[in-house]
């Protein structure tokens, strides 16, 4: 029964970490985006 405890706490922490990872690359490719379209609208003018 211990080991079912630690092996779900384990798996909990992990499935947490990733998405807070995955939220984080998210947020990043939206700031590239952000740039890739500054630099288009500026390249424009």
């Amino acid at each position: 029964m211990k080991k079912i405890v630690t092996l779900s706490l384990i798996a909990a922490a992990l499935a947490v970490s990733a998405c807070n990872t995955v939220a984080g690359v998210g947020r990043d490719v939206q700031a590239v985006g952000g740039a890739v379209t500054s630099g288009a609208e500026e390249a424009k003018n």
